[in-house]
C-alpha cells in the first residue's frame, strides 16, 4: 500500500546544543527527516559539523527576521534589533518595514547574508521557511522566493493546517488558534498563488501551526490517520532541554518524534517518509 508522502522536520536548528542533540537523536532514532537551520543561531557550527556526520538529514534554511539573532550587526539593522542585539518581535520588524525604507532595505540584506551564510556551509539546501513564517510576508515572500531557487532550495514551506482537527486536542488555545486561522487564511492562498510560478515543491497541507509547542503523539497520530491529501509537512521544535516557552522548543515534540506509535501509524497507513528533495524528485519524474 502506497500512502501519502510525509516530511518531518525539526524547527530551530542551531539556536542550542539541545536542539542539536533532539534533532539528530529524532533522525537517527526517530521519523524526523529534515531540519531547518538558524545561521544566525548560537550553535550554528555544531548543528553544520553534526548535518555533515549524518547526511540522510536534509537541512533547510530557516530564515530568521523576527525574534531571532541576526546575522548582520545591529548598527546595520537600523533598529531592528533589541538591546541584546536580538531582532524584535514580529509586530514590531513588520511596522517598520512597512513604513521606513532604510529598514525595510536592511532586512533584506539581512535575508541575503542568511543565504550566503548557509550556502558557505557547503550543505545542500534542502528547503525555505521562516522562523514564525514571517517569510510569507508580502514585503518579504517574492523577494525569498527568488533567492530560494537562485540558491538550488528543491521547496518551500507555505503553512496551511487543519484548524478544526487542532481543536480536538487539548490544548485548545481556541482565540489564539482563531486568530491566527484568521490571518494567515489570505496570506497563504496569495503565497500558493505566487509560488506556482516557481519551481519550489509546497506540500499540499502543512501541520504545526496550530499546535505548536503541544506536537503530542495523541495529536499528530491524529494528522497521519486522517491525512487525505498526497503530500505534507509535520514540523517540530524538538530539544533534549526543559520548555523554552509555551510555543516551543520542547521536549514533548521530541517524545513524539521518537514516538513507536508514530512509527506503527506510519507504516499501517503505507505512508512515505521524504525531505523537499526526494518529493521534488518523485513529482518531476517522467
Amino acid at each position: 500500500m502506497n500512502g501519502p508522502w510525509v516530511i518531518f522536520n525539526a524547527d530551530d536548528f542551531g539556536d542550542s546544543q539541545e536542539i542539536n542533540e533532539a534533532v539528530i537523536r529524532a533522525h537517527r532514532e526517530g521519523v524526523l527527516t529534515s531540519a531547518s537551520l538558524m545561521v544566525g543561531g548560537k550553535a550554528f557550527e555544531e548543528a553544520v559539523r553534526l548535518a555533515r556526520e549524518n547526511p540522510s538529514l536534509a537541512v533547510g534554511l530557516h530564515v530568521t527576521m523576527a525574534e531571532g539573532w541576526p546575522t548582520l550587526s545591529p548598527p546595520e539593522l537600523v533598529g531592528l534589533t533589541d538591546n541584546e542585539g536580538k531582532l524584535r518581535s514580529g509586530p514590531a520588524v513588520g511596522f517598520l518595514i512597512l513604513f521606513r525604507r532604510d529598514a525595510r532595505q536592511a532586512l533584506f540584506r539581512e535575508i541575503e547574508e542568511q543565504f550566503r551564510r548557509f550556502l558557505a556551509t557547503g550543505l545542500p539546501l534542502s528547503h525555505v521557511d521562516g522562523h514564525l513564517h514571517f517569510h510569507i510576508h508580502p514585503l518579504i515572500f517574492p523577494r525569498l522566493l527568488r533567492l530560494a531557487e537562485e540558491s538550488g532550495a528543491s521547496g518551500i514551506r507555505i503553512p496551511r493546517d487543519d484548524w478544526k482537527l487542532s481543536l480536538k486536542f487539548p490544548p485548545k488555545r481556541f482565540f489564539l488558534s482563531t486568530l491566527w486561522a484568521l490571518i494567515y487564511a489570505p496570506l497563504t492562498s496569495w503565497a500558493l498563488k505566487v509560488a506556482k510560478r516557481s519551481g519550489l515543491i509546497v506540500t499540499d497541507k502543512v501541520y504545526g501551526l496550530f499546535k505548536t509547542g503541544s506536537m503530542t503523539e495523541e495529536y499528530v497520530e491524529a494528522v497521519l490517520k486522517n491525512l487525505r491529501e498526497s503530500s505534507a509537512e509535520l514540523y517540530f521544535h524538538p530539544t533534549s532541554g526543559g520548555t523554552i516557552s509555551p510555543l516551543g522548543p520542547n521536549p514533548g515534540d521530541l517524545a513524539t518524534l521518537l514516538s513507536p506509535r508514530i512509527r506503527q501509524v506510519v507504516e499501517e497507513r503505507g505512508i512515505r517518509l521524504v525531505t523537499y528533495p526526494s518529493l521534488r524528485r518523485v513529482k518531476h519524474a517522467p
